[in-house]
């Protein structure tokens, strides 16, 4: 840190070694001057993302990463366009949505059962079921997960912004 002056900070910890400083920065009015630019004082900073990080597993504080509240289960790729598009659709309202994505070897999206598997491991709330049958009358399927019913129904997906509101007041 010999460019910097006047005001210099500096966060350390005794915590993670070596490796001990967090974020530093301050003043240096000279450095660009000092590698042939014209005179331009200046004020900067950094921070190591990975340090806080190390630092928040040192001290045992828990990092979880948020669920979904729901996965999709694509029925056949030939829903897959509609389905995204869709599921952008309720991120904009707010629902946390995730889906399974296929290698680039697979021929589809894995078999109903598996998607299913894949939705109740993500520890989403609801699984949503864009099915070929479904999708033609403009409905999707909605899988309770969590509540222990397994219960499903079928909603219309130009009604969205009604049930929407369902979903996220079961939390």
């Amino acid at each position: 840190m010999d460019y910097y002056n006047l005001t210099v900070f500096e966060f350390v910890t005794d915590q993670l070694g070596s490796q001990g400083t967090i974020c530093g920065g301050g003043r240096y009015d000279y450095l660009i001057e000092q590698i042939g630019g014209k005179p331009s004082p200046a004020v900067g900073w950094a921070l190591g993302v990975e340090r806080v990080l190390e630092l928040i597993k040192e001290q045992g504080l828990a990092c979880t990463e948020p669920l979904p509240l729901v996965y999709a289960v694509i029925t056949d790729a030939s829903v897959l366009p509609e389905a995204m598009a869709f599921l952008q659709q309720l991120r904009g309202l707010g629902v946390s949505a995730q889906m399974h994505s296929p290698t680039l070897r697979s021929e589809g999206m894995g078999s109903m059962k598996s998607q299913l598997k894949r939705a109740d491991s993500s520890g989403a709330r609801y699984a949503m079921i864009f099915g070929v049958d479904e999708l033609q009358k403009g409905n999707i399927v909605l899988k309770s997960l969590r509540d222990g019913s397994g219960l499903q129904a079928e909603y219309a997906l130009k009604q969205v912004a009604e049930w929407v509101g369902i979903l996220k007041s079961d939390c």
